[in-house]
């Protein structure tokens, strides 16, 4: 018999039964949409996370300090660093999370104490007012530079320049918005809060400060830069030069920063693929279980087409036809309801969602290989019927 006819005739008998087709088609349908969508969200979550990093800048390097065993980094430590080959400037930089209250508003946000530079170093620009100065440092002035998120939150307007906000109970003015960056899959850029170091670490109860923003004095100058931080630190906490990891420090540029979140993420990635891809499983087994109700409701007719000389092949060949018809049209759908989903979240829920159309063709030919290995078991006993029996079946 004909491929095409063997072809209509497994059509027309799923098309006969369609509700039953449907729902056994709904685990393809629920295991490739949720492939798409969540492999989506993990490579555009990785997109947001490069993008961020390299926004920064290839020439900014995080130092992030763990050590209490010794005094903390000074001022003189750091203008002796700024003096080194392939170090531009230093921002140390304290953080932590406050309350916020204006008016009758109130919310909890992130605090950065900081100095003047971290401005140009972290590459962070006010659409409004001014950045902290070296005057604001030296006075103690309690301002503030706020995020428009967070402006938004307290006074529903970004138009807070002159306005009073107290953090933590302290009154401090608001000196500066800064310029919006966007929402990215890892949280909001713009709900912070950015105070001068001096009344910071008053504020905090925190004079030593554990990250430090440096910045080369270009991209080619980043090693030279680090490698003078790690003789500097090495020195202050007594760290082996021969080690390459110190329990005191760390020490990244971005690139390290890069490969990391592009590791973690992978790893993220591949873990969604591997729980959306149980869906897949758990439709094959339904399809396998489908195929076998209907090897049984379809013994005669079997007995009837053995009986006038249909192939053993013939008969296995149009069970597996039927059964890859099922995933595969399951598969063609959940494809359509996983760009939708897709459309939806970047749409409405703002979040980067980067379909690949090598993982859509890979999801779609693997829901059809689930069709015809859990089809391959109902088919091959269909085709072992004996014909005799199969007739005398009631």
């Amino acid at each position: 018999m004909k491929f095409t006819k063997l072809f209509k005739i497994a059509l027309a008998s799923v098309w006969s039964n369609k509700m039953r087709s449907f729902l056994t088609m709904l685990g393809i349908i629920i295991g490739i949409s949720s492939v798409i969508i969540l492999m989506g969200l993990g490579k555009g979550t990785q997109k947001s996370i490069s993008d961020k990093i390299e926004s920064l800048g290839t020439n900014l390097i995080t130092v992030n300090i763990s050590s209490y065993k010794y005094a903390p980094i000074t001022d003189n430590d750091l203008k002796t660093l700024t003096k080194q080959p392939g170090i531009k400037k230093i921002a140390p930089d304290i953080t932590s999370s406050v309350n916020l209250k204006a008016g009758t508003n109130s919310s909890t946000t992130n605090l950065e104490a900081t100095t003047p530079d971290y401005a140009e170093i972290k590459k962070t620009e006010v659409s409004m007012g001014r950045f902290i100065t070296q005057r604001d440092i030296d006075n103690r002035f309690k301002v503030a530079v706020i995020g428009t998120e967070t402006a938004s939150n307290l006074f529903n307007t970004t138009n807070v320049v002159g306005e009073d906000v107290y953090i933590n109970g302290i009154k401090y003015q608001i000196i500066g918005l800064i310029k919006s960056s966007g929402t990215s899959s890892t949280g909001s850029n713009d709900d912070k809060i950015i105070i001068p170091l001096s009344t910071g670490e008053r504020l905090l109860q925190n004079k030593t400060p554990k990250t430090y923003y440096v910045e080369a004095t270009s991209s080619d100058k980043v090693d030279t830069a680090m490698s003078y931080l790690k003789l500097f630190l090495n020195r202050k906490y007594g760290e082996s030069s021969d080690e390459s990891d110190s329990d005191s420090y760390r020490v990244n540029d971005q690139t390290s920063l890069l490969e990391t979140a592009t590791s973690a993420t992978s790893s993220m990635t591949s873990m969604l693929a591997g729980i959306a891809a149980i869906s897949l499983v758990v439709g094959g087994i339904g399809i396998m279980n489908i195929m076998l109700v209907s090897v049984i409701e379809r013994t005669r007719e079997i007995g009837v087409r053995k009986a006038i000389g249909a192939k053993r092949r013939t008969i296995l060949m149009q069970f597996l036809i039927e059964a890859s018809s099922i995933s595969g049209l399951g598969g063609l759908i959940g494809v359509g309801i996983g760009y939708l989903g897709a459309y939806i979240g970047e749409k409405f829920f703002n979040t980067t969602i980067v379909i690949s159309n090598s993982v859509v063709l890979e999801a779609f030919i693997f829901s059809v290989l689930v069709g015809i290995i859990f089809g391959m078991y109902p088919a091959n006993k269909a085709s072992k019927l004996n014909p005799i029996d199969a007739l005398r079946f009631e």
